[in-house]
C-alpha cells in the first residue's frame, strides 16, 4: 500500500485527533499509567489539533483518503509523531519523519530536537537522534533527544 505525506488541513483534525487518541492508548499504554495517558488525551482533542495546526507546521500520511500518521515542527522541534496502531512498523513514522528532516533543512536548522516518549526511544535512535538528558512532567518521563546536521544531504553519525 502506497502512502502519501502532505500538509494537514484543518478538516483533518478529527482523523488526526483519532489516531494520536488510538496511539496513547494501544501503544503507549504499555509505558504509561492510565492517569498520564488520559492527561496527554486532553491535549489532543480536535479542537486543540486544530489549534496545532495553525500554529506548528503539521504533515499528515494518508493511505486512500484515510489519515494514518502524523507528525509536527514546532520551530526545531519535532512535536506529535503518532502512526495509528493497525499501521505501525511499516516504515510511516519514517516517511514523516523525512518529510520533517526535508523542512528542518530548508529552514536552515543545524539540529533538530525531539522530547520522546518512553515508547518512541527506540524509533528515534534508529533515526540518527541520540538523547540528551530526561524530562519529568510530574511522573511523566520523557527522553530529550537531538539529531545536528553537519552538511547539507547528511547527519552526524
Amino acid at each position: 500500500m502506497d502512502y502519501t505525506i502532505r500538509s494537514a488541513l484543518e478538516n483533518d483534525a478529527d482523523e488526526i485527533s483519532a489516531v494520536i487518541l488510538r496511539a496513547l492508548r494501544e501503544t503507549n499504554a504499555k509505558d504509561y499509567t492510565d492517569e498520564i495517558i488520559e492527561r496527554v488525551e486532553r491535549s489532543f482533542s480536535p479542537d486543540a489539533v486544530r489549534e496545532l495546526i495553525g500554529k506548528r507546521t503539521v504533515f499528515v500520511a494518508t493511505m486512500g483518503s484515510r489519515v494514518v500518521g502524523t507528525a509536527s515542527l514546532d520551530g526545531s522541534v519535532v512535536r506529535t509523531v503518532f502512526v495509528a496502531p493497525d499501521v505501525q512498523a511499516r516504515g510511516i513514522g519514517k516517511l514523516l519523519m523525512a518529510e520533517i528532516e526535508r523542512t528542518a533543512r530548508g529552514r536552515s536548522f543545524p539540529a533538530l530536537t525531539v522530547p520522546s516518549s518512553v515508547t518512541a526511544e527506540a524509533f528515534y535512535a534508529r533515526l540518527g537522534f541520540n538523547a540528551v538528558r530526561d524530562s519529568y512532567h510530574g511522573d511523566e518521563r520523557t527522553i530529550i533527544m537531538e539529531r545536528v546536521f553537519d552538511e547539507p544531504g547528511r547527519s552526524a553519525p
